[in-house]
């Protein structure tokens, strides 16, 4: 791979090349994917879905519009960081017009969009609508659907989802949001399909980020990209370098601010707290500074910003350091897990998932939220296949008049007709969802 294909400007239904050194300095391509993403439908109904504890009352959690939020800045510093090294590396960048800031422009964009296709009540949201289909009312669809399309559905993953809703071509609105190549690219977490499903230690193959139905639009991107493939003969590509950075920044925020939020909610004891924040920033702390600070929201407030301080250097030096693999496709694990903070990481991490994500809290909501989707999934696709076989009820039709303009037009196919309910679905708020789910009921 190689960074001048990597970097493309050029956009969905563009005939030209786009090039750097043509570009307005004061409305660069890059940072319109930023402004087309935050003006977004899909990225404002993020205000009220789950990060970590669903239906929170209190002010201190985030949603994941803040976690978004939060991720695009320390993933634009990411960007910057990395952005100067490589310009160092390979001069004939700067000779086009590549500056720094680029990079680190599209790092924000990407990671702004992180988490755009993610359903209500957090990751599992995702396995409602899979089990919907794999363990309730939604197995019988199985017997007219092939392999692939099946795989989709019983495995709905919101990265998936999120390309879809960036890149799909809908009735008057060509390409999605239309966001540059490059950016879409950083925004792949996880450049292949559903299948086949595979054992795999490749950070690329972790999940799955395409559905069937975008595979054509997916192998325009690759090839534009010059990404190059995982394995011949299959819809498996390397990553685009600076999904690597995306990624980076999203474990970071999660890592350290959702540890945050489990103390500010009192789940996690803030002795044990501050011992694992303070062996991850020893060497940074300014203990007078420290010591000075009377609560615990102070004190663990500064501990977490340097923490994300020390951890933006420590992925960008992995990253630096790293680079020729990361653009020969060889270097298959995330950033942090070849950082030198990795034990103190993993301690953080354990000791959220014991006290935090498995909370009694988080876990009777999110029962609460299997529920919700799982009844609003049986009524919509039930309508909409009802009215395909022109057999809908009453109740179909009034339904039907709940459906958004741009999910009322009744597909003919019954894969597109599923993901198309599966997309309405997930775009949910959490609290729309249950007031819908209450009315319905």
């Amino acid at each position: 791979m190689n960074w001048n294909q990597l970097l493309s400007l050029k956009r969905f239904g563009d005939t030209e090349t786009r090039h750097r050194h043509l570009q307005d300095e004061t409305r660069l391509g890059f940072e319109v994917d930023y402004d087309r993403v935050i003006f977004s439908d899909s990225f404002r109904s993020l205000q009220d879905k789950t990060q970590v504890v669903p239906l929170s009352d209190s002010d201190f959690v985030h949603t994941r519009l803040t976690h978004s939020l939060e991720v695009s800045v320390v993933g634009r510093s990411l960007g910057r960081i990395v952005g100067q090294a490589i310009l160092q590396k390979h001069p004939d960048l700067a000779k086009d017009g590549y500056k720094f800031n680029d990079f680190g422009a599209i790092v924000a964009a990407a990671a702004l969009a992180h988490d755009i296709g993610n359903p209500p009540f957090g990751h599992s949201g995702e396995r409602a609508i899979g089990d919907y289909f794999k363990n309730g009312n939604g197995q019988h669809f199985k017997m007219y659907l092939n392999k692939a399309q099946w795989q989709d559905l019983i495995s709905f993953e919101g990265n998936a989802n999120g390309l879809k809703l960036l890149s799909e071509s809908k009735q008057g609105v060509s390409g999605g949001l239309r966001l540059s190549y490059a950016t879409l690219g950083a925004f792949m977490k996880y450049p292949k399909v559903s299948i086949p499903v595979k054992k795999s230690k490749h950070i690329a193959e972790k999940k799955f980020g395409v559905f069937q139905s975008d595979i054509p639009f997916f192998k325009i991107l690759v090839k534009e990209l010059g990404l190059t493939r995982l394995r011949e003969g299959e819809n498996v590509y390397h990553r685009h370098p600076l999904a690597y950075l995306v990624e980076a920044a999203d474990d970071i925020c999660y890592t350290i601010i959702d540890f945050e939020d489990g103390i500010n909610l009192g789940l996690i004891p803030e002795d044990k707290a501050l011992e694992y924040l303070l062996n991850l920033v020893r060497e940074n702390l300014i203990t007078e500074k420290y010591q000075a600070l009377t609560t615990q929201k102070d004190r663990v407030s500064y501990l977490r910003a340097l923490a994300i301080q020390s951890l933006i250097y420590e992925a960008a030096r992995v990253f630096i350091e790293n680079e020729k693999d990361i653009l020969n496709g060889t270097f298959s694990h995330s950033l942090l897990d070849k950082c030198r903070y990795e034990a103190q990481l993993n301690d953080i991490i354990n000791i959220s998932v014991e006290k935090m994500y498995r909370s009694k809290e988080v876990i009777e909501k999110e029962i609460n939220g299997y529920r919700v989707l799982t009844n609003l999934l049986n009524v919509f696709i039930t309508a909409v296949n009802n009215k395909f076989e022109n057999k809908a009820t009453g109740f179909d039709q009034l339904v039907l008049e709940l459906l958004p303009d741009e999910y009322s037009a009744i597909k003919n196919n019954l894969y597109d007709r599923l993901m198309s309910v599966c997309s309405f679905v997930a775009g949910m708020s959490d609290r729309y969802a249950i007031l819908l789910h209450k009315k319905i009921k």
